[in-house]
């Protein structure tokens, strides 16, 4: 094997281990769904029912399931919505129960609903 092969070997391995790791990194943090309906999604604010520690830590912070009252600005009434996020270790006690977070929920199925905390690529 020549030294040339073996470098383009290590970068190719190199790049799809990045590619998978920030596929799971997204299936698991709840990123990926979020994204998806944060790009398409109606904002409104949702006040935090509760929350649920998921068991899975990314770099050590938690993954959290949400239960949501959600307040659509069409002043249609509240609903219960759940979602799933990646919670910053520091920022734990600004989503605890009776907090009003920014949303933004799938205009053609009002329970996929996602906090509005993800930067997805936005400008």
């Amino acid at each position: 094997m020549t030294a040339r092969f073996a470098t383009r070997f290590a970068l190719c391995a190199l790049l799809l281990a990045t590619a998978g790791c920030t596929a799971i990194f997204d299936h698991y943090s709840g990123r990926q769904e979020a994204c998806a309906i944060l790009a398409i999604g109606q904002p409104t604010t949702a006040k935090v029912i509760g929350l649920k520690d998921t068991g899975t830590t990314i770099n050590q912070d938690p993954v959290v399931d949400f239960v949501l009252e959600v307040y659509p600005r069409d002043g249609g009434d509240p609903y219960e919505a759940q979602t799933k996020a990646l919670v910053s270790r520091l920022e734990v006690p600004q989503v605890q129960p009776g907090r009003i977070l920014p949303v933004k929920y799938d205009p053609k199925d009002r329970t996929r609903v996602a906090l509005d905390l993800w930067d997805c690529g936005r400008k």
